[in-house]
């Protein structure tokens, strides 16, 4: 059965990498959440996607530069919350047994920060969670570095037009399904590139991002790969179940 992980939380259903998504996402018959890690100058593992605070808060300028003490007030957009820090991310699915998808980002110029990895893996282990997380990047060098430091920890490649823009399609993808145990394709790429792709990354391995209307939904579902990433977890659960339904009544 293709698995399904919540996007940033769920973003289209609730406040985008939000406590409160990341909690709610917890009653939904998902496999897995995706949340994305900046590091702030002030040393916190901030939650958030973008590398400036302008689209998901109320705040504007670098992620990196937001400090405890501003970020104990900065509002997340249409939110009564503030950007959540790692820790209080990974406590939430201590106890459950989803799929932790952790995207290690880079800053605002595409550049790794030095170190992340490490930091990272520092926080999961805290919390004894390496066999429930999946580190996740587009960077090539970022996963080696993860390689390196947890060798038998999950990886998991990200793969769209820009991050294939220097090697090229079929090469990226070769080299991520070599070093990364799974690989993320965004839609458009994986539509386009289907066949070429399929002989490189075996289905099981192979994940579509990001799928949110119905037609793109049962489009992958019917497709088959290992994962499907969407910011609809609520719909994309309600298809699935739909489709599993049908199959046992036709059995029946």
């Amino acid at each position: 059965m293709t698995g399904l992980i919540g996007h940033r939380g769920g973003r289209n259903v609730w406040p985008e990498n939000s406590l409160d998504g990341f909690r709610k996402l917890l009653d939904v018959p998902v496999e897995g959440v995706e949340f994305d890690v900046h590091p702030s100058d002030a040393g916190e593992l901030l939650v958030i996607h973008d590398a400036t605070l302008d689209r998901t808060t109320e705040g504007s300028g670098p992620s990196c530069a937001l400090t405890p003490e501003a970020r104990a007030t900065l509002r997340l957009r249409d939110s009564n919350e503030g950007v959540p820090v790692l820790s209080e991310v990974l406590e939430i699915y201590a106890d459950s047994t989803l799929d932790l998808h952790v995207e290690l980002k880079n800053d605002g110029e595409g550049k790794a920060y030095p170190g992340l990895p490490a930091l990272v893996l520092a926080e999961i282990d805290r919390l004894g969670l390496r066999d429930r997380c999946c580190l996740t990047s587009f960077d090539l060098d970022v996963l080696r570095e993860c390689r390196d430091l947890a060798p038998q920890m999950r990886r998991l490649c990200s793969v769209n037009d820009n991050s294939a823009q220097k090697l090229g399609v079929r090469e990226t993808i070769s080299a991520a399904a070599e070093l990364a145990d799974y690989v993320a394709v965004h839609k458009d790429m994986l539509s386009t590139h289907w066949d070429a792709i399929t002989t490189l990354v075996p289905l099981s391995r192979l994940g579509a991002w990001v799928a949110n209307t119905p037609e793109e939904i049962n489009r992958w579902l019917e497709a088959g790969p290992g994962f499907i990433t969407t910011d609809e977890p609520l719909l994309a659960d309600r298809l699935r179940r739909a489709r599993l339904d049908a199959g046992e009544a036709a059995q029946a």
